[in-house]
């Protein structure tokens, strides 16, 4: 479980990534896009097989993000969740947040053996930035 340290450290930078990012706004990989752009906070989408998600530029993996990024929101399925982690670890991101349904045994400790700030099994982003639905 996660404490507000953990999701402070998380908010604090700048920009975020949405990884999972959907085309489709049911889906919460769009609704957690949306709460990063609700709140005027620097989000990229990334979803490899979408050229833009809500108006925003969508890259195919964290590598090809045009600038680092502070945090990676990961809205996976838990067997693809391992390699994002993993992708993270290779680039130097230090935070990432799984929001339910992401969450894997392995990815959890794979991310904190390497010692990132790492929110899993806790609160959904989207009740912490106050997503509100239409928006």
């Amino acid at each position: 479980m996660s404490d507000n340290l953990d999701i402070d450290r998380f908010l604090v930078g700048s920009p975020h990534a949405v990884v999972g990012a959907s085309r489709d706004r049911a889906k919460y990989g769009n609704k957690v896009l949306r709460a990063y752009l609700q709140n005027d906070r620097s989000v990229y989408a990334v979803n490899p097989g979408a050229t833009e998600v809500e108006g925003v530029a969508s890259y195919p993996d964290l590598a090809s993000l045009p600038e680092p990024v502070h945090g990676v929101s990961i809205i996976t399925p838990p067997a693809v969740t391992g390699r994002i982690v993993q992708q993270a670890i290779d680039l130097g991101i230090r935070h990432l947040w799984l929001q339910p349904g992401a969450e894997s045994d392995v990815a959890v400790a794979t991310a904190e053996e390497a010692g990132l700030n790492v929110i899993a099994g806790g609160p959904c982003i989207l009740v912490v930035l106050g997503y509100r639905e239409g928006g």
